[in-house]
């Protein structure tokens, strides 16, 4: 249950780039071409959103625009074409109605994640769920294409009740009164099953099925453990759900509903986190977190076949939607150093079409840095994962300049994938390790468990033998490594300039938390089932536990800050309030140490406007080229630098 919390900086930096034409004498190149933020950012982050019900067009959410909007694409490929032209707010589809061309979509206030749903049809636009201080969050079409389930906090801010909408008249109607701080999971067709959760701490969580027509609530897990409703069976007469019962990564099992009779039906050696039917039952879909990296297995159910899709060069295929009459699959391909493209599959004839080229022609995807997974020994021998991207340019001769990159969390995991400002980083001449330090998802739930209550202490430490394996690096310039991460990441930036002063160079916090305890208190009401829990592993600020989160957050300690830092944050922002980045700002500055501070007022946890996404993370090499290269000059703000000699 921890990754409900993960404010995973992943998905927020995913911005991809268009391949420029080579020649033969390219392919033994020993030049590199370095690129500036707009080249990296002048792409377009694009997701696709599903088939119409005919499959011959598919509903796009691109940033091409400069922010978020809706476009539609032919199935077989071919021009974007506007749906939305948001010049403000973000636009973010949903899908195609069933059964017509309407369209349902979300939007928020910039970035403060109280989402609404919308409807566009040929006379326009209809808001369907009320405008101010209310969420509300889709969750499947009925079976029959005429209503959609969803969840709203509109009766009490603090717990998210389930309705179903007509698409007739779009009147809802309440299927489940959530009162006792549960998780709704899922529904059955026929409305008469609800699988419902509530949290333990941030791993595990009790699930429960309700049957309506007779009021009985039975608890499916047997024991404590992280428990998760995948989906009902075709039929109708089981559930599905993944559990860590017994063992330290999740597997599949079958829960008879008549019975209660239970049977693992799937297990790997690495986490499944994803396990679902398509519409009529004719697949089986399932996703394993296998070392950081995405694997898809797919199975025909009525033969136990695996399905077979293209092969994209390595590249892994990470997440995947299939059409309602099961004859078409949309994929997104990406890989660590190939940004995320989109493909239309024909499950029948084999034939696939490329929807998307993100990679921009300015950029040559030689240039890229494909990840490399590594592991080092911490301060007590425990074995820590990362991902690392070495820059082309590092030789013995030509030692780099490094960061430890620090995801989001508590919980969170850098994984394998594209990430744009990680690749402008690298090649502007930045080694990059991720580490991937105890309490990550993805590497077992005792490992995950290692910093309940911990944080600041071990995990840092993690954080400072990655940097000591940076050090070992016959590449690395030792003397030069900095720390870098967003929320939970922006912590640990801070928590090593705080509690480990002489340990890095220079500090990047993007919207990190910098006093738990006010954090703690003003987390958004819609959490409200989950707060027990990450009081659970953080600590309750309004107990005894206060002291230690006192001691742990880097307010409180700012005349320990003696390196250059650098800070990022959205106004916006309902995770990690402004106010945190204002007064740690303020703090380090009376210490005479430099500090610059990058505020976006239309942002949230996360900045997606194009514009905005310049100007911060051009903000953070120029940061570290001052302070931590050591090369305060410009960097380059259109057109490829002269290239620079790979030895």
């Amino acid at each position: 249950m921890k990754h409900v919390l993960t404010l995973l900086l992943g998905l927020l930096l995913v911005f991809s780039c268009k391949k420029e034409t080579k020649t033969p004498e390219d392919d033994q190149k020993d030049t590199l071409g370095q690129y500036s933020i707009e080249q990296f950012m002048d792409v377009e982050n694009a997701r696709a959103n599903g088939f119409s019900p005919d499959n011959q067009t598919v509903l796009m959410t691109s940033n091409r625009s400069g922010i978020y909007n809706m476009y539609t694409v032919p199935t077989t490929g071919g021009a974007f074409k506007p749906i939305t032209q948001s010049d403000s707010s973000s636009v973010y589809g949903i899908s195609y109605f069933p059964n017509d061309d309407r369209i349902l979509f979300r939007m928020d206030g910039n970035g403060d994640e109280i989402f609404k749903l919308f409807v566009k049809d040929s006379s326009g636009i209809t808001r369907l769920t009320p405008a101010t201080n209310v969420r509300a969050l889709f969750r499947r079409w009925a079976k029959d294409g005429e209503s959609f389930f969803y969840d709203s906090n509109e009766r009490d801010p603090k717990y998210m009740d389930h309705y179903e909408m007509d698409l007739k008249n779009f009147s809802s109607t309440l299927i489940y009164k959530n009162e006792e701080g549960m998780d709704l999971e899922g529904l059955s067709e026929d409305k008469n099953y609800i699988v419902v959760s509530k949290t333990i701490n941030t791993n595990d969580a009790d699930l429960f099925l309700i049957n309506k027509s007779t009021g009985e609530q039975t608890k499916i897990n047997d024991n404590q453990s992280s428990n998760s409703f995948q989906d009902f069976s075709p039929d109708g007469t089981s559930l599905y759900y993944t559990t860590d019962d017994g063992a330290e990564f999740r597997y599949v099992m079958k829960y008879e509903l008549a019975t209660g009779a239970k049977e693992k039906v799937a297990e790997k050696q690495w986490d499944i986190n994803a396990f679902y039917f398509t519409h009529n039952g004719k697949y089986q879909v399932l996703f394993t977190n296998e070392d950081a990296k995405t694997v898809m297995y797919v199975t025909e159910v009525a033969t136990g076949e695996a399905v077979s899709f293209p092969d994209f060069d390595g590249k892994e295929i990470s997440s995947a939607s299939f059409s309602r009459d099961e004859s078409m699959a949309l994929l997104n391909v990406s890989g660590s150093n190939v940004p995320r493209n989109v493909y239309s599959y024909n499950l029948n004839t084999k034939a696939h079409h490329q929807l998307t080229d993100v990679l921009t022609d300015d950029i040559e995807a030689e240039d890229l840095v494909a990840a490399e997974v590594v592991r080092f020994k911490s301060f007590d021998g425990l074995e820590i994962p990362a991902i690392y991207y070495q820059p082309k340019q590092a030789s013995k001769d030509n030692k780099v300049p490094a960061l430890v990159w620090v995801h989001g969390g508590p919980g969170g995991q850098t994984t394998q994938t594209y990430r744009a400002v990680i690749q402008y980083l690298v090649n502007h001449g930045y080694a990059i390790l991720a580490v991937n330090n105890r309490g990550s998802s993805g590497y077992g739930k005792t490992f995950y468990k290692m910093d309940d209550q911990n944080h600041g202490d071990k995990d840092l430490k993690d954080c400072i033998a990655g940097k000591d394996w940076l050090q070992q690096q016959e590449v690395i310039d030792p003397n030069k490594i900095g720390i870098i991460g967003g929320s939970y990441g922006g912590y640990m930036t801070m928590a090593a300039l705080t509690y480990a002063p002489e340990e890095f160079e220079v500090g990047v916090n993007i919207f990190g938390v910098t006093n738990w305890l006010r954090t703690l208190k003003s987390i958004p009401p819609w959490w409200e089932s989950f707060k027990e829990a990450l009081y659970l592993e953080m600590g309750d600020p309004n107990t005894a536990d206060s002291v230690r989160l006192r001691k742990i957050s880097p307010l409180f300690h700012t005349e320990n800050v003696t390196k250059p830092l650098l800070v990022l944050q959205g106004a916006k922002d309902p995770r990690v309030l402004k106010v945190e980045s204002d007064e740690i700002v303020e703090g380090v500055r009376k210490n005479g140490v430099p500090v610059e501070y990058v505020l976006f007022e239309d942002e949230g946890h996360g900045f997606v406007k194009k514009e905005n996404q310049i100007e911060a993370y051009g903000s953070v090499l120029s940061f570290l080229d001052k302070y931590l290269k050591g090369n305060d000059t410009e960097t380059p703000k259109d057109g490829k630098t002269e290239s620079t000699e790979i030895n």
